[in-house]
């Protein structure tokens, strides 16, 4: 047989080499361009957003903690809403805020606790009453509202409003006797939707006497009024008396008959056609509430109307025409018609393209505004797809001039300058459905004393801190650790003797690392390392199901398993450090818990332009102009020395390409900036200025110093994070190779001192010393 050639098995191998390692370049240029492309497309959309002002949500929106955001992605997967949310710099970012409805999946599957949901600016929000945290009216104690009046449109959120004003009556009755002799219900629930069912279905089980009246033939509420088979989105959610829903999403009739058959299961009180006029309180503190059929007296009175109330009109000639509608039920019942369509939200849309699917229409929409920003993106895909495969027609900028038995005629805007530039378009008609909304019942909750003046709304309740996880992750890692530390102070004669003269001390036996404690201690760390693994699992979502409990709850108990079993490792090891697979294990372990907390330290500094820091910047530097403009008028000249500090201080050197000169450029820029701080809290002039401006002035200061920083570096700090993640990551497989190795060797060859005798123990380690 001819001997292997050398120089040829090196040259094949430098060759393999080669095109491994020219690959592996490809693959991450490739990635690098594909991350830069979403990049632009993400920004590209936000700034579109925030031109047409649907980045911010009108009710209720997910507050991002960025210094707490880890980039996993898991909120953006988790949001059933297309758009709201997606990845930027390595961030979470809200993109389209308008489309937030406030599921809240993306704050309970956070795994860091960076998200929080939060209402929007609502100063000046003049159609929302004035409610408690228990739906109470402010002004009218008895009077609750629940459901889409409050604002919140999902039925997940009108379940829970319904059950929360049910225990509230509970406790009031509880606290206050009722009057003996009173024909007065408890409770009056007014709506036979959502809340109003379970509203009713909780009082039912808390045993409060109620009265439940629908002005409509049929329950539902909203959702009875959907479309024929249109899907509701319910979220997973829990009905009193019922328990958790099945299935995530219902057909619009599925729902409904479930509900038919919760009343008639339970035998609730409910009383259809019945139409509520007005509601007051009588001299005996008892509300009347008069309906078409009669006054009814209750305690309690929770309205759960819906906040369509009556149809928009657009009060042009002809819209008293019997074709004219304004919701549609049953979209197949039109085929073969000339359908005009009014309006720019998500109702009309669907209704539009549930027309267009029928056979033989054609079907216009006029939107009157120049843009879609506040419709859900899917309806926005499944509209240009109508527009393609179904003939629609769209036309933005439009109004509708007047309605004919035969015929609709449309204005369109033809140029955006100029308001006057008009054109009059007529259509053949045979159908025309307003879809423009409708006017809430404001003034008949006016009426009953509701108020809806910002002013009255009680103060929004703080974000909650959300790092519980991390705080009991870190408390019970200082007990370990102080608990290792009396241990080996008890067992001082033993770990601070050599390695050789160990095997002289009594203990030897059962502290060395094949012993029962020191292999006890090795066990317990491998069970650290695989429920340390088991986090990877919870983040997917096919394996998630098998490992209850949030992420935010495993996120900190991954940090507590890591470096946990790095502790118990250094006691497994009697203290000592042997050049071997465990040692090497041991040394990597250590390596990769380094670059996970310096890791963390990378990503609270990755810029975060579009996530709003670049206005923040400007703003700041606009704040410390209008103090420093102050300042100067009295010669102190303070304030423009900050603005040049902050200007200046973070372009003075450029930081080198490699890892380790940029991450020590980033951590020197660092203390120039607290150097920086001192020098301005120890300058004379500050002597001069009043506290709360001096205090100000720092706060502008600290932020603009390191906002600057990472505007000034964006490049180098993501190629730091990146480095830095992908040493982490392939190091954590090293460390997971070298355990396993280092498994396998002891349970060939190493004298373990198990409970019973080992069944891999050979000849040869019996025999060992």
């Amino acid at each position: 047989m001819p001997e292997p050639n050398s120089p040829i098995i090196v040259s094949v191998l430098l060759a393999a080499l080669m095109v491994l390692g020219l690959g592996i370049v490809v693959l991450l240029l490739w990635r690098r361009r594909e991350e830069m492309m979403r990049f632009e497309r993400i920004h590209r959309e936000r700034s579109e957003a925030i031109e047409r002002g649907s980045h911010q949500a009108r009710l209720i929106h997910p507050d991002i903690d960025l210094a707490k955001c880890i980039g996993c992605g898991t909120c953006v997967r988790a949001c059933p809403e297309d758009g709201v949310l997606d990845l930027l710099h390595g961030q979470a970012v809200v993109v389209h805020g308008a489309r937030c409805v406030g599921h809240g999946r993306c704050a309970e599957v956070c795994p860091t606790g960076a998200i929080a949901l939060t209402f929007a600016d609502l100063n000046n929000r003049t159609d929302l009453p004035a409610i408690t945290e228990e739906f109470e009216a402010v002004d009218v104690p008895g009077l609750f509202i629940a459901g889409e009046l409050t604002g919140f449109s999902l039925v997940r959120s009108a379940v829970g409003h319904g059950s929360t004003v049910a225990d509230a009556v509970q406790r009031r009755l509880k606290s206050s006797a009722a009057a003996s002799g009173s024909n007065a219900v408890d409770l009056l629930i007014v709506g036979v939707g959502p809340a109003g069912l379970a509203c009713a279905l909780r009082a039912t089980e808390l045993g409060i006497k109620f009265d439940m009246i629908e002005q409509a033939e049929e329950i539902g509420g909203t959702v009875a009024a959907y479309p024929r088979k249109k899907m509701v989105m319910t979220q997973p959610m829990v009905l009193p008396m019922h328990g958790p829903l099945q299935h995530l999403e219902y057909l619009k009739e599925d729902l409904v008959d479930l509900w038919k058959t919760l009343i008639a299961r339970h035998a609730l009180p409910v009383r259809t056609g019945v139409r509520l006029s007005d509601i007051a309180r009588g001299e005996d503190g008892i509300f009347i509430a008069d309906t078409s059929t009669g006054p009814v007296r209750a305690r309690n009175v929770c309205l759960c109307l819906g906040r369509r109330g009556t149809p928009r009109k657009l009060g042009v000639p002809g819209e008293s025409l019997a074709k004219v509608l304004y919701n549609l039920l049953d979209a197949e019942s039109y085929r073969g018609r000339h359908v005009l369509v009014v309006g720019g939200g998500d109702s009309a849309i669907e209704a539009a393209i549930a027309l267009a699917e029928q056979p033989g229409n054609t079907v216009t929409l006029s939107v009157r505004g120049r843009d879609l920003s506040r419709v859900k993106s899917k309806n926005q895909t499944r509209l240009q797809r109508s527009i393609l495969e179904h003939g629609m027609k769209l036309v933005m900028d439009s109004s509708v001039e007047r309605i004919e038995a035969d015929s609709v005629t449309i204005i369109r805007n033809t140029d955006p300058s100029d308001a006057r530039a008009q054109e009059s378009i007529v259509f053949p008609n045979d159908d025309v459905f307003i879809c423009i909304g409708g006017d809430p019942p404001f003034d008949l909750l006016k009426r009953a004393g509701v108020s809806f003046d910002p002013t009255r709304r009680p103060k929004p309740v703080a974000l909650a801190d959300n790092t519980t996880p991390l705080i009991w992750a870190t408390s019970l890692l200082l007990l370990v650790a102080i608990g290792i530390l009396v241990w080996a102070s008890f067992n001082h004669g033993y770990y601070g003797a050599t390695p050789a003269m160990r095997t002289l001390v009594d203990d030897h036996r059962w502290l060395r690392p094949g012993g029962a404690f020191g292999l006890s201690m090795a066990m317990l760390a491998v069970g650290l390392f695989v429920w340390n693994l088991a986090y990877l699992g919870r983040k997917n979502r096919f394996l998630a199901r098998f490992l209850p409990g949030s992420l935010r709850f495993w996120m900190g108990s991954h940090v507590f398993t890591g470096i946990a079993s790095f502790l118990c490792v250094i006691v497994h090891a009697g203290f000592t450090y042997r050049m071997t697979l465990g040692g090497y294990a041991f040394i990597t372990l250590g390596i990769v818990l380094i670059a996970g907390m310096v890791g963390r330290y990378f990503y609270a500094n990755v810029p975060r332009a579009a996530n709003g820091r670049e206005i923040n910047l400007d703003e700041l530097r606009a704040r410390v102009t209008v103090i420093a403009t102050a300042w100067d008028k009295s010669s102190r000249g303070l304030g423009s020395t900050v603005r040049e500090r902050v200007e200046t201080l973070v372009t003075e050197e450029r930081w080198r390409a490699s890892l380790i000169a940029r991450a020590m450029g980033l951590l020197s820029a660092h203390l120039r900036i607290r150097r920086t701080l001192r020098e301005l809290r120890m300058d004379p002039r500050f002597a001069e200025v009043p506290e709360a401006e001096r205090e100000e002035l720092m706060q502008l200061a600290k932020r603009s110093l390191r906002l600057s920083l990472q505007i000034a570096h964006y490049e180098e700090i993501r190629s730091v994070l990146g480095s830095w993640r992908f040493l982490h990551r392939w190091l954590a497989l090293l460390m997971l190779l070298l355990v396993i190795a280092h498994i396998a060797v002891s349970l060939r060859y190493a004298r373990l001192d198990w409970p019973t005798p080992s069944w891999s123990s050979t000849v040869a380690t019996e025999r060992a010393p």
